[in-house]
């Protein structure tokens, strides 16, 4: 596990929330949209992670 491409993944996803919610604020369904997409790329990036984490067990 990378620790540095988990806080990235975890501020992708922070950042996605804020966009989100000042889309739904303001009415901007474009910022929504995008809030929502990058949540989704830090999900996949945090599933990679895990993969990485089991793979490394297994070979350990």
């Amino acid at each position: 596990m990378s620790l540095k491409d988990r806080a990235e993944a975890t501020a992708k996803n922070i950042e996605g929330k804020v966009q989100e919610v000042l889309g739904d604020l303001t009415g901007d369904t474009k910022a929504q949209v995008e809030g929502q997409e990058k949540q989704a790329e830090a999900r996949v990036r945090h599933t990679i992670e895990n993969v990485k984490d089991e793979v490394k067990k297994i070979i350990d």
